[in-house]
């Protein structure tokens, strides 16, 4: 079905780049992810996998470089036009959405970092892949150290205690990093370069971190196995392992002095983007379930003609629509703000994940026990929507930390 936009001020380009989108996403993603769910998660990764055919057709259509500027080669995309892709590529698999957006992060990253060693190193070749060769990956969470990543703010945060695992340390002209990120680092296994957050001064906790970006093919790295999950299966993701790889200095793009504000500035875009890529989860739901209510007779009549039916097609219409303006509006205001307010982002990504959980357990409801079989994508959908409400982030501890921004921007008046 083709949903109402609200925006009426679309361009014709927005229209046919969400068109082409949710061909790419019909054509390609939904196919593939059928297939990739179904396979056991060290089969996701081996070389004839429908993984990297599906990396491919993004690579040679631009989706790796949506967040690159178009002075760099990258895509240049409004944050609009980013938010629209990406419920459009969530329609399609969120898990395949999410692998498309982190293979660029570490590219993404050395295009801020304005240094132009950096930018000839990573940027360029990365825009330029066609066959993805280059594909980056997220080197945050750790076995003893996960959503506390992004709980900046918190008390303890930048006590020794909290401090990674991962460690980094200056030798010469180089930097030593040696550690362990845990299986839930996205395209662990299949990633080439990692944007890496590493503690380079434990005394201060969180506080102390660098972020780096490191390629996974020295001497010192080495990975895990697949992880085997409930839910976005089609998303690889594993281990690394530091054991004294090196870096160049100036492969540290931030150091303790400005961790803060660049962990602000990834929260107000992932967290939104994660918002956008999850209304395309919940719209998924809603348009199986009122298509399936349609056609399934029960009482002697469509279901969609039951007013309990229609009641809960209702709720999860409002969800989606909700969803949409929330994370579209989180995302286009911090692109182009500065500082962001970050809980604005923070508040997309809770509510859309919820939100897509929430309607999928009502389509899956309304399927009944076919909700349950493989046969049906409900059931798929509402394991990928599960696991949104952990990856990132927890919902709670990032509700936590939107509520101490919220505290600090908002006083009390006398």
């Amino acid at each position: 079905m083709q949903y109402l936009d609200l925006d009426m001020d679309l361009t014709d380009r927005e229209r046919e780049l969400r068109r082409a989108a949710h061909r790419f996403a019909a054509d390609v993603l939904r196919p593939a992810a059928k297939v990739l769910d179904e396979m056991p998660a060290d089969q996701v990764v081996e070389k004839d996998s429908p993984l990297y055919e599906v990396l491919r057709k993004a690579y040679r259509l631009g989706y790796h470089s949506v967040g690159i500027p178009e002075e760099l080669g990258g895509q240049g995309l409004s944050p609009r036009e980013r938010c629209i892709i990406s419920e459009e590529l969530g329609w399609g698999c969120s898990g395949l959405a999410l692998a498309i957006g982190v293979a660029s992060f570490p590219a993404q990253a050395a295009a801020l970092s304005g240094n132009p060693e950096l930018i000839n190193a990573y940027v360029t070749p990365f825009v330029n892949d066609t066959e993805a060769k280059i594909i980056g990956c997220w080197g945050g969470t750790e076995p003893n150290h996960g959503s506390d990543f992004v709980a900046l703010g918190a008390p303890e945060s930048s006590t020794p205690k909290m401090a990674p695992d991962v460690r980094a340390r200056l030798d010469g002209d180089q930097w030593v990093i040696s550690g362990q990120k845990s299986q839930w680092v996205s395209l662990g296994t299949v990633a080439t370069h990692s944007l890496t957050f590493v503690s380079v001064d434990p005394s201060k906790g969180m506080s102390g971190n660098g972020v780096f970006i490191v390629p996974l093919r020295q001497p010192g790295v080495s990975k895990g196995p697949a992880l085997n999950k409930l839910g976005q299966r089609p998303l690889n993701q594993g281990e690394l392992f530091f054991d004294d790889a090196r870096v160049p200095l100036d492969h540290m793009l931030v150091g303790p002095e400005m961790y803060d504000m660049y962990v602000d500035g990834i929260l107000a875009m992932a967290n939104a983007l994660m918002g956008a890529t999850f209304t395309g989860v919940a719209r998924a739901a809603f348009e199986e379930a009122l298509a399936y209510s349609k056609t399934r007779i029960q009482g002697g009549k469509p279901l969609c003609e039951h007013q309990l039916i229609q009641k809960m097609l209702f709720e999860m219409f409002m969800k989606v629509e909700a969803c949409r303006r929330l994370s579209r509006a989180a995302y286009c205001y911090n692109a182009v703000t500065q500082p962001p307010a970050v809980e604005y982002s923070i508040a997309a990504k809770v509510f859309c994940t919820q939100a897509s959980l929430d309607v999928a357990s009502m389509a899956l409801q309304i399927h009944g026990g076919y909700g349950l079989s493989k046969d049906y994508v409900i059931e798929k959908l509402f394991r990928d929507a599960r696991a949104s409400l952990i990856e990132d982030g927890t919902n709670e501890v990032l509700a936590l930390a939107a509520a101490r921004k919220l505290v600090a921007r908002y006083g009390v008046e006398g």
